[in-house]
């Protein structure tokens, strides 16, 4: 099974930490990172979509893709 994930957040060292957890649990980057700004917010908002190749199972739409 492929699966895919895209992360969101506030362009910070949190979202740096969780595209790395990901990048460690075997997930692969999927293209550039995204960024746009929130005027609203007054802050950079980042996004990385991530994908994984998963053995022996199978997609479910009810699947958590993030225990993967």
């Amino acid at each position: 099974m492929k699966a895919y994930r895209h992360l969101t957040g506030p362009d910070d060292a949190s979202f740096c930490h969780r595209v790395t957890e990901a990048l460690n649990l075997g997930w692969e980057l999927y293209g550039p990172p995204q960024l746009t700004f929130d005027a609203k917010a007054g802050r950079v908002i980042c996004g990385q979509a991530l994908y994984k190749e998963v053995e022996g199972r199978e997609y479910r739409r009810d699947l958590d893709l993030s225990t993967l």
